[in-house]
């Protein structure tokens, strides 16, 4: 179970990653040792899977950022295996979710242009033997980054 100190240290490292122990315990109302302790123990329970650098695309060159949704043409568990398999050799789908309704897949892809964004749909996705259908929607602007989780 989380106390209010384990959940304020989390919405902490949320905000910033990088605080040390000395910082955080001034945060927490805690030893430097206290938070320190509190942090790795969190970690260790898997309450903190990781901790990454957020990029900014544009600036790297992925200009085009698209929602896309997948119809499987059939649903037995070979063919669900087949296409997550495929989903975790593409770079540009950088998260997938599996989704009730008429799309059984939602990715969320960036790419350097359109272009790439083409052959990704119709040289990797459409070619598929289980996929059905392929919707895309690209993202015209991002009126909220992604947030951290409400704690």
């Amino acid at each position: 179970m989380l106390d209010d100190i384990d959940t304020r240290l989390l919405a902490s490292l949320q905000q910033n990653a990088h605080l040390t122990a000395q910082e955080l315990g001034e945060v927490l109302n805690l030893s430097a040792s206290q938070a320190g302790r509190r942090r790795q123990r969190l970690e260790a329970e898997g309450y903190i899977q990781g901790y990454a650098a957020r990029l900014d695309p544009g600036r790297i060159g992925l200009t085009v950022q698209a929602f896309i949704q997948v119809q499987l043409s059939s649903h037995g568990p070979d063919q669900s295996t087949g296409f997550a398999r495929l989903i975790r050799t593409r770079a540009e789908i950088v998260s997938a979710w599996t989704m009730t309704g008429d799309a059984d897949y939602l990715l969320r892809v960036y790419c350097a242009d359109l272009p790439a964004l083409n052959r990704l749909i119709h040289e990797v996705l459409l070619p598929h033997p289980t996929v059905a259908r392929v919707q895309s929607q690209i993202v015209m602007d991002q009126l909220k980054r992604d947030a951290p989780l409400p704690t």
